[in-house]
C-alpha cells in the first residue's frame, strides 16, 4: 500500500509517527524477562563478591563526589547508594588487549561475557526505580549487552551511535568509526528526561530555511539530537586535544557525557560510573552540579582521574548544546531566471524552461 501523509492530528506541517519503538519495548519488557534467553557466558560461574573498601579512596563536597578503589563488582555490591542511583554511565574494558594498569584486558570470550553480565547486574541493583543505564560498547559485545538487559527487564529507549572520523586505518575491512551508546531504563514511564537541555538546530532551520520548523509553539528551529552523535569536539580524545589525560586509554569526549547527564538527570541527582578511567563522567557531573560516584581498579589511574575531577575540571562545558550538526551547507534562496527560447537549452526544454542560480 502506498505511503500517504497523515494529517489527522494537530501539528503544524509535520507527520504522524507510528506507535514507536519505546512504546513497543515497554509493552514487551515483562514478557522478555520470562523468556529462556540463553547467552554465551551463562555457563561460566558468576562472580563471588569479595571484600571491598567500605570507604571511598577520595572524597570531595559541593557537590558530593566519591571515588572508590577496587573491582566494581565488589564495590557496587556494598555501595551505600544501592537502589538510589539516578543515572549510570558505563564504559567498560572492551577486551581488546589494551595494556591497562593492573587489569588483564584479554579474557577468554566466555569469561569476558560473564564479567559483563556480572557488572551489569550489579549496576541494575544500584539503580533507583526511575534510573537510567547507559553502556558504551563496541560492535562485538553490543548484542550481548542488549539481550542481557532485556532479559533482566530493562526497557531500551535508544540504541545510539557515537561516530568519530578518526578511525584506525585498515584495508582488510571497512574502517571502524563508531561505538554504541545503549540507553536503558528500569521504567520508561518514570525515567528522567530533559530534552530541552540538549536541543540543537534542526536541518530544516540550518540548511533549508523551512518555515514549518518556525511554526512550532516552542523551541523554534531546534530539535532533540538524532541517535547518531558527531560534530565539533565529538572526535576521539588523543594527541594534543585539550581534554587529553596522557596516562589513560580510550578517553571519551566531554560532550558525550554532557549530553547523557543533562538529558537523563537533574541537578543534585546521583550519577555513577563503575569504570572511572580518566574521570570524564564524574568531571562532567560535578561541573553540572550532580553528585557523582565512580570506581577505579588502578590506584595510579584513580589519582590521575581525581586530579582532573577536582582540580582541572571540565574544559568544554556547554559545547554539546545548541550546535548544528548539519552535513550540508545552507542553501541559498532560489532565484529563477528564464532561459532564452532560442538558445540550445531553450530549444531542448521548451518555452517554459527555467534554471535556478546557486543550485549546483
Amino acid at each position: 500500500m502506498a505511503e500517504r501523509k497523515n494529517t489527522e492530528f494537530d501539528r503544524a506541517g509535520g507527520y504522524a509517527a507510528p506507535k514507536g519503538g519505546i512504546a513497543v519495548m515497554r509493552e514487551g519488557t515483562s514478557r522478555l524477562r520470562s523468556l529462556p534467553i540463553v547467552l554465551p557466558g551463562d555457563e561460566m560461574p558468576a562472580h563471588e563478591v569479595a571484600d571491598a573498601a567500605d570507604k571511598p579512596y577520595f572524597t570531595a563536597s559541593e557537590p558530593d563526589t566519591r571515588l572508590y578503589l577496587g573491582d566494581c563488582r565488589d564495590v557496587l555490591a556494598r555501595l551505600p547508594d544501592r537502589g538510589k542511583v539516578d543515572l549510570i554511565f558505563a564504559d567498560p574494558p572492551f577486551n581488546w588487549e589494551v595494556p591497562y594498569e593492573g587489569w588483564k584486558d584479554g579474557m577468554p570470550r566466555d569469561a569476558y561475557e560473564r564479567f559483563t553480565y556480572d557488572w551489569l547486574d550489579a549496576c541494575i541493583e544500584c539503580l533507583a526505580p526511575h534510573g537510567a543505564l547507559w553502556v558504551n560498547i563496541p560492535d562485538d559485545t553490543a548484542a550481548e549487552v542488549v539481550m542481557h538487559l532485556k532479559r533482566r527487564g530493562l526497557a531500551m529507549i535508544n540504541w545510539c551511535v557515537w561516530h568519530f572520523r578518526f578511525g584506525q586505518c585498515r584495508d582488510s575491512s571497512f574502517i571502524a568509526s563508531k561505538v554504541h551508546a545503549l540507553y536503558f531504563v528500569k521504567d520508561a514511564k518514570q525515567r528522567r528526561w530533559n530534552p530541552d537541555a540538549v536541543l540543537e538546530p534542526s536541518d530544516r532551520a540550518s540548511i533549508y530555511g523551512d518555515p514549518r520548523t518556525m511554526a512550532k509553539e516552542s523551541n523554534k528551529g531546534m530539535r532533540v539530537p538524532m541517535d547518531v552523535w558527531y560534530g565539533p569536539y565529538w572526535g576521539r580524545i588523543q594527541g594534543n586535544n585539550g581534554e587529553r589525560r596522557h596516562r589513560h586509554h580510550n578517553q571519551i569526549p566531554e560532550v558525550y557525557l554532557e549530553r547523557v547527564i543533562l538529558s537523563c538527570s537533574n541537578e543534585g541527582d546521583l550519577v555513577l560510573d563503575p569504570f572511572c578511567g580518566s574521570g570524564t563522567t564524574a568531571t562532567v557531573a560535578r561541573a553540572w552540579n550532580r553528585r557523582a560516584v565512580t570506581i577505579e581498579f588502578s590506584a595510579g589511574n584513580a589519582e590521575s582521574a581525581w586530579e582532573r575531577i577536582t582540580e582541572v575540571g571540565m574544559v568544554r562545558k556547554g559545547a554539546s548544546q545548541g550546535v548544528s550538526t548539519a552535513i550540508a551547507p545552507k542553501r541559498r534562496s532560489l532565484e529563477v531566471e528564464s532561459v532564452s527560447d532560442s538558445s540550445p537549452a531553450g530549444r531542448r526544454r521548451g518555452p517554459q524552461a527555467t534554471r535556478s542560480r546557486g543550485s549546483r
